[in-house]
Parts: C-alpha cells; structure tokens; sequence
C-alpha cells in the first residue's frame, strides 16, 4: 500500500496543481481540489508508514483546506457560474439585450476591427459612480503572462460579439497605445488609432 500511495501522491498533487493553476472554471478547478485531496490522503498514508509525522500533520491540514475547497468550487462557485450562463442563454432566446458574465470577462478572447485576435481581457474596471465599465486591460504576445503587454483600451472602443471583443481599430491601432507599466495603470484609457 506504501508503493502505491508513494506513486499516487506525487502524481495526483503534481495533476491537480496543474488544474487548478489553469482556472478553467468551477467544475476543473473543483475537480483539481478532490485530485489535490486524493493526493494528500497518500501522502499522509506515506508519512504514517514511514513514521514521517510531520508529513501527516501538513496533509492532514492539507485535507481538510482541499475538502473545503472541492465543496467551493464544486458546489457554491459552479451554481454561480451555471445561473450566469443560464442568463446569458436566456437573454439570447428573448427581445431584452444580450447578457454577458462580468466574472467571464477575464480571460475572453480580443480581436481586432478586422478579424485578428490581439489577445485576451485580464481586467475590466469599472466606475464607481455609475457602475460601467471605464476600460477593459488587455493581454497581448507572450505566453502565460511571461514577455506580455497590456494595454488599457476604453469601452467606446469596443464591443461584444459573440463571447469575444472586438476593438474598433486594428492591429496598428492597438499597438499603438501605451504599455501599461507594473502597478501603474491610468484612470483613464486613451482613445486608439488606426481604425
């Protein structure tokens, strides 16, 4: 049993870390705590038979973090999710406007005014006074956030089609706008060129 749970624990806190780390939603997240769980159960039967009690005591803990997140995501987290999409396929099917998640913006795909995808939206800021949305930040080049620029683009400069936006310049136009620096972000976003 010591073998088995000493190949198990490894592999399974090694997938659900990967899980997790991607935040695919509720249900793959939720999936990657009960895999992190599995794993930490091994990991304390590999602590209790090679006397390691300091390894039962961290995965012990570490069940119980990994239980309750399971029941988040998997039961609080995943209704949110489903009610929003429920919405949103409702407002599709009657005359009212279409709805869109405000927590499925991060993450959606940007195109430019011909087509071309430019990147994707790691934040929308909204305004305290009237509740709209100021700017959208978008994520362009790079790889899994190493060697990317943002970029602040207004929300006169955009719309939403179809789990997507698209900007009302190209490619050019984006690329002109200013990178964002760390921490740095402005209070405004500047109108793009190049339409």
């Amino acid at each position: 049993m010591e073998d088995i749970a000493g190949w198990i624990a490894p592999i399974a806190t090694m997938i659900a870390a990967m899980m997790t780390a991607a935040n695919l939603g509720a249900r793959v997240t939720g999936s990657g705590f009960v895999v992190f769980t599995i794993g930490s159960i091994c990991w304390s039967i590999v602590g209790l038979s090679t006397g390691q009690t300091n390894l039962v005591a961290t995965n012990g803990f570490l069940t119980l973090v990994n239980l309750i997140g399971a029941w988040r995501w998997l039961g609080t987290q995943r209704k949110y999710e489903e009610g929003g999409k429920s919405a949103e396929q409702a407002s599709r099917r009657c005359s009212s406007d279409d709805l869109f998640t405000a927590t499925g913006l991060a993450g959606i795909p940007v195109d430019d005014a011909k087509g071309d995808r430019i990147g994707r939206v790691v934040e929308a800021l909204v305004e305290c006074s009237t509740g709209t949305i100021s700017y959208f930040v978008i994520s362009s080049g790079g790889i899994g956030g190493i060697d990317e620029s943002l970029r602040a683009v207004s929300w006169d400069n955009i719309a939403l089609r179809d789990e997507r936006l698209v900007l009302s310049c190209d490619r050019t136009g984006f690329e002109r706008l200013p990178v964002l620096t760390d921490g740095r972000w402005p209070a405004k976003a500047p109108a793009p060129t190049g339409r």
